[in-house]
């Protein structure tokens, strides 16, 4: 199987973008960083393995299973950690910037995750974690933080085996064991003294990601949570096309430089996981037609979980059934008796290009259009084309979970206003 689906995936190869024709170099400055893709020739995460932009995005749908059952867990409050046979199965977030942390800063390159909220930064002597740590021995800003401190309270499964606090958790199919602990850290030109994150020392699984993670998501450890003052709980990413040369965006941090004329859907709180981003997904209009989906696919419970999210690390959209069947079907009616056919788990693919010129993504307050490129995904010779979606399992814990993914925001600005409780969605080249 494994055989017959890099066989298939081998339709999208294309010629690599040489390293050389990249801006590697580009520094950060202000509040603005760099976000580079995982696999962006600039990336030291980039497999050795030569593929194209397209092969490496489809070999992530693989991923986005276990990004689903993670998302299910954080709004179920419990851990979900699958178990996977044969090769092992990730969902590390697709997206790094770089950082540094520590006196004098120490330099890592971390995962971000919007729907997750502290940061897990791997010291030195981590067990099951990478060559490269932060030393915290060699900053003299480091802190371990106490049992008794507000911010324990506030950690997964925290618990007092000495004086400093420590806890437990999990990522995806990674087992995370770490300390509590603050120290400086530096993004872009920003100084944050006496930041609040996971000290990691132990973890096991395959999910954690190699130099760290950085939360952005809603929570009280979160990056927001911990510089209100500096940033005013604001915050904008711009993630490139798959096409891109050096598949590197933009995170912008604070109100400032932030998109004047955007539109906005307002934030709802889920108070049983208050780290996701949810909106009010109303309807999908595929060209001018707004399909026939039950408000009940898109209705947000926070009992349940159910509702719509944006999610950074989610590679492909996923709606619950009865909303991705009538924008596949609508897809397939539009191809008038085209020979449907599948590519891994994709189930609308053509050979050739796919009739369908825009899809609209309906919320409270703010319609996204999305071009073709947003939700098609298409060999580099333009003979095969999927619909670049997937539909959630049924009868699971994230049955009735729509996450809005990386590939639907991509050449978007996502504006995430967490003052006014708003998120907002602006066309722009993100390259």
């Amino acid at each position: 199987m494994a055989a017959l689906l890099f066989s298939l995936l081998a339709l999208f190869l294309c010629h690599q973008p040489s390293a050389t024709a990249t801006s590697c170099g580009v520094a950060d400055h202000g509040s603005t960083l760099q976000v580079l893709h995982v696999n962006s020739p600039c990336s030291p995460f980039r497999p050795k393995t030569s593929f194209s932009w397209a092969d490496s995005v489809l070999q992530m749908q693989a991923q986005d299973k276990t990004r689903l059952q993670y998302l299910s867990s954080l709004v179920a409050g419990r851990s979900i950690v699958p178990v996977a046979s044969g090769r092992a199965v990730t969902q590390n977030p697709t997206y790094i910037v770089r950082l540094n942390i520590g006196t004098p800063p120490q330099h890592l390159l971390v995962a971000l995750d919007t729907s997750n909220d502290a940061a897990w930064i791997p010291c030195a002597g981590c067990i099951g974690c990478s060559s490269s740590t932060f030393d915290p021995a060699k900053s003299s800003t480091f802190k371990p933080l106490r049992c008794g401190s507000p911010q324990c309270s506030l950690v997964p499964n925290g618990g007092c085996g000495s004086a400093s606090c420590g806890f437990n958790t999990t990522y995806g199919s990674s087992s995370i064991s770490a300390g509590l602990v603050q120290d400086n850290i530096t993004l872009a030109t920003d100084s944050v003294r006496g930041y609040t994150f996971g000290c990691v020392q132990k973890t096991t699984g395959s999910s954690f990601p190699a130099q760290g993670l950085l939360g952005l998501g809603r929570g009280p450890l979160s990056l927001m949570s911990q510089t209100t003052n500096l940033y005013q709980s604001t915050f904008s990413y711009c993630l490139p096309g798959y096409k891109s040369v050096n598949f590197a965006g933009s995170l912008r941090l604070g109100p400032h430089s932030q998109p004047i004329r955007i539109k906005t859907t307002p934030l709802l709180r889920n108070p049983r996981r208050s780290s996701l981003y949810y909106v009010n997904l109303l309807a999908i209009r595929v060209g001018r037609k707004v399909l026939d989906i039950p408000p009940s696919a898109f209705a947000f419970d926070p009992n349940t979980g159910a509702g719509t999210v944006f999610d950074s690390g989610t590679v492909f959209t996923i709606l619950v059934k009865p909303a991705y069947v009538a924008v596949r079907d609508e897809v397939r009616r539009r191809m008038r008796g085209a020979t449907v056919t599948s590519l891994g788990g994709f189930d609308t693919c053509y050979s050739g290009a796919i009739s369908v010129p825009t899809m609209t993504f309906m919320f409270s307050g703010m319609n996204v259009t999305l071009p073709q490129e947003n939700f098609v995904i298409r060999s580099s010779a333009g003979s095969t084309a999927c619909l670049a979606m997937a539909a959630a399992p049924e009868g699971a814990v994230n049955s009735a979970l729509n996450v809005i993914a990386s590939f639907q925001q991509q050449n978007h600005r996502i504006l995430i206003d967490g003052g006014k409780s708003r998120l907002g969605v602006a066309r722009e080249a993100c390259s």
